[in-house]
């Protein structure tokens, strides 16, 4: 149509056109400080041409669309890179408690796991100081084997050193327990994100059925998928419809509105945790703070574990094996020192508690001035013990806190690593899909103006039309 009304239609097409972008514009202020917004863009475009006489002539202007502002390919970066780092803080917090675990750094006051210095928090001993200890007091006992103070502080100073292997034990214990929660834990918070990220599938498929993109409840589903990805790694695929499909090694988690299937656990033995579908078939990850926990466990911490109980049952034996051989001050033999053979039960001898003159420090029967046994026992600490590969027992015990600190350093530089590229990302993505204060302010007062312009084009046809009316009358 053209003429007055036609220009009058034009007019009103414009006033409905500034105010939307007045709308998106004020959208996009609204959530400047919403990290999951993505920024969004009124798509106009020139209405249909009708002819004239002087040719085609235009309608003015439609609004066609509300386009969200976003990088695809940045999008899939950052939910990779978001495994990486989860997989990385998990080991990072799991290496931590495991070196609390051990006891060093909690025993000498020093900080702990959560960054706190810990003051008394267990002795002012730990178990390297009385591994030390214990090898002092035979050479004390050596240089006085028939005083019985010097036999009781050996029999103390043993039963500080295996309450130290005991109470180290069972922190790694408690801490193993503490990473299959964290497991259970993360795989709950799964299955809520994969009900989520179902759930928002099926409200995009409807609300775009009609045409347009459902730009907030994508944002949405986006965040929820990126908060997934920090736990656990996946692949995803979107159809026609917009909506994702998501897998891990080939298991189907979410398909369309359906969670086809959720995550669960199973223990493969010894209180191992490892994950599964909720149909119970396994799965294999490799990314996300749910295997970062799993590796953090089976590795340095199993390992750590390990080493404890090669270390206490090295001990034992080495230690029992020469008592064994010696003579205490009434002349009986063939005690053991220790008893137990592992960190978790390794004990002293409770006769050598109830007497410390049944402590066999002589090498020679009815002599109990003589010190050979002491002295054997004292040169025990200084020697390479097969069991231990060649090493000492300090040396063993140095490597194990050692091989747990490396552990720690590598997740640490990994963890600095992944936040500066999650920073350099974040930063990209900001640059594309960021809302700028100046930028919509500025486009604030262009639709303003814009609008004011096409209201008085309706006010200056209103008034044409009235004087035309007038002409009639």
């Amino acid at each position: 149509m053209s003429g007055l009304f036609g220009t009058l239609n034009l007019g009103s097409r414009a006033l409905q056109a500034q105010s939307q972008g007045m709308s998106v514009a004020g959208q996009n202020l609204a959530n400047v400080n919403n990290p999951a917004y993505s920024r969004q863009r009124l798509v106009v475009q020139t209405s249909t041409t009708i002819p004239s006489s002087v040719g085609p002539q235009g309608t003015g202007v439609a609004a066609v669309a509300i386009q969200r502002i976003h990088d695809t390919l940045l999008d899939r970066q950052i939910q990779s890179e978001g495994s990486s780092g989860g997989y990385w803080s998990a080991q990072q917090n799991s290496l931590r408690f495991a070196q609390t675990g051990l006891g060093e750094a909690i025993g000498s006051g020093t900080q702990g796991a959560d960054g706190a210095t810990a003051t008394g928090a267990v002795s002012t001993s730990t178990l390297s100081s009385d591994l030390d200890g214990l090898f002092s007091e035979f050479h004390n006992l050596a240089s006085s084997p028939t005083s019985l103070p010097q036999r009781a502080a050996l029999v103390s100073r043993a039963q500080q050193l295996t309450t130290q292997f005991r109470g180290a034990d069972a922190r790694l214990d408690a801490v193993g327990d503490a990473l299959n929660r964290s497991i259970e834990s993360d795989v709950a918070q799964s299955n809520q994100l994969l009900s989520s990220i179902a759930g928002l599938n099926d409200q995009i498929r409807r609300s775009e059925a009609g045409g347009g993109s459902a730009n907030d409840l994508r944002d949405l589903r986006q965040e929820k998928i990126e908060s997934l990805s920090k736990l656990t790694n996946f692949d995803s695929v979107e159809d026609v419809d917009g909506q994702v499909t998501l897998s891990v090694g080939g298991e189907v988690l979410v398909s369309g509105k359906q969670v086809v299937a959720g995550l669960g656990t199973r223990d493969a033995g010894n209180g191992r945790l490892l994950v599964q579908t909720s149909g119970g078939n396994p799965l294999t990850l490799t990314g996300g703070s749910i295997q970062g926990t799993i590796d953090a466990r089976d590795g340095d911490l199993a390992s750590m574990r390990s080493d404890l109980d090669r270390l206490a049952s090295s001990l034992a034996q080495e230690v029992n094996s020469i008592h064994k051989a010696g003579f205490d001050a009434n002349g009986g033999s063939g005690a053991d020192f220790f008893t137990g053979g592992t960190a978790a039960n390794i004990g002293v001898n409770p006769d050598l508690i109830a007497n410390p003159n049944r402590v066999q420090a002589s090498g020679v029967a009815g002599a109990s001035g003589d010190n050979k046994t002491a002295l054997a026992l004292a040169a025990l600490g200084d020697r390479p013990i097969a069991s231990l590969g060649q090493q000492t027992f300090s040396s063993a015990y140095g490597r194990t806190v050692a091989a747990n600190g490396a552990g720690l350093a590598k997740a640490n530089e990994q963890v600095e690593n992944q936040q500066l590229v999650a920073n350099l990302l974040q930063t990209q993505r900001d640059s594309t899909s960021g809302v700028s204060i100046d930028e919509e302010m500025t486009d604030l007062v262009k639709y303003q103006k814009a609008f004011q312009a096409s209201a008085r084009i309706v006010s200056v046809v209103d008034q044409m039309l009235d004087d035309i009316i007038q002409m009639k009358r």
